[in-house]
């Protein structure tokens, strides 16, 4: 992350109504984009636990752990944004700029998976924000929580947008020793212009390439995640976008279609008209036609991959692509026969 990008545009000028909330909110809560960005404000979360189970049979995880509520990156499409509302936070301008910071989350995590009994599985950093936004330079809240997680040899899987990963290799290394971590970098455009207004303060497409190539060439398992596919505005790029990442050493890949709950669709609309009004509806119109006439579908699967015609040609083309490029033919399985509770000797990376 570039320290430039800590002064980027935010994804949103919005605040949409919480839908929690009995009070509506009237009146401007707008920035100036001609004016200095709004400051993040941190503020303290006081979980009590960090590992966080979920039931959902699509998403590919059955634990995950958060070092922080709330994301600087501020993709405008990012389904997480809703659960700001849980807080009392709109999923808008607050979600981006209201950011809950887990500082006591490295030993909750230590605490929680020595507690007897407990029983091992594939944990997610992170499943609801980007565990390397730009306030981990700060916090480094996601490296402590790795340093906890490769003492004990506990797997994990990664998911970021972002190439402060790099500075963590170190630990990486270690797990990947044991088959306990794999990591995916997640890409959306190629185009570095449009990146700069739909996801500000994310690492820039061709740094997120270079990020794959260090990786792997370290030895750690390294996966694309083409997400979220825009119809009729990104999913030209698949092919492109597997090529860039094989031809760097990712191994598998893997894609997801937009979606848009609750007030999302609300600041997506807004995004588009800011950007794209002539484009803005025959982009509603695909995304409607993949989601059974709706703009989102929350049904397990289908909410993922879509459905009808251009959700199956968004399939063969990528399908055909990985065949093309060479992608999905070894996987890179995160194991859990190493994870080992009772190690005490602590590493110095």
């Amino acid at each position: 992350m570039n320290k430039n990008d800590f002064n980027a545009p935010r994804g949103t000028k919005l605040q949409p109504k919480n839908r929690f909330s009995q009070f509506l909110y009237e009146g401007s809560d707008e920035y100036n984009e001609n004016e200095s960005p709004r400051k993040t404000e941190l503020i303290s979360d006081i979980s009590k636990t960090i590992i966080t189970h979920n039931e959902s049979p699509d998403i590919g995880y059955e634990a995950s752990l958060n070092p922080y509520r709330g994301c600087e990156h501020g993709c405008i499409y990012c389904y997480a944004r809703p659960m700001h509302e849980y807080f009392g936070y709109s999923c808008g301008l607050d979600f981006e700029t209201k950011i809950l910071v887990k500082h006591n989350a490295p030993e909750l995590l230590k605490k929680e998976i020595l507690t007897p009994g407990y029983k091992p599985t594939v944990l997610s950093l992170s499943s609801a924000t980007d565990p390397y936004q730009p306030i981990e330079q700060q916090f480094q809240l996601t490296r402590k929580c790795l340093e906890v997680l490769a003492q004990y040899r506990h797997p994990v899987c990664i998911v970021t947008k972002n190439a402060l990963i790099l500075r963590d290799i170190d630990l990486l290394k270690e797990l990947a020793k044991y088959k306990a971590v794999s990591v995916s970098i997640s890409i959306t455009t190629l185009d570095p212009e449009l990146k700069k207004i739909l996801e500000p303060r994310t690492t820039p497409p061709e740094a997120r390439i270079s990020t794959i190539r260090k990786l792997s060439n370290e030895g750690i398992p390294v996966n694309l995640l083409v997400a979220p596919i825009i119809p009729a505005l990104t999913d030209n790029e698949i092919p492109q976008i597997l090529k860039e990442a094989a031809n760097v050493g990712a191994t598998e890949a893997y894609y997801s279609i937009l979606r848009l709950p609750y007030g999302v669709a609300e600041l997506f609309e807004d995004w588009l008209n800011r950007w794209f009004p002539m484009r803005k509806e025959k982009i509603l119109n695909r995304l409607k036609s993949l989601h059974g006439g709706k703009i989102y579908d929350p049904q397990f699967f289908r909410r993922l991959t879509g459905e009808g015609v251009w959700a199956e040609h968004i399939r063969r083309l990528f399908e055909v692509s990985c065949r093309k490029y060479n992608l999905n033919n070894r996987s890179c399985e995160v194991c859990l026969s190493a994870f080992a509770p009772d190690r005490q000797m602590h590493f110095k990376f």
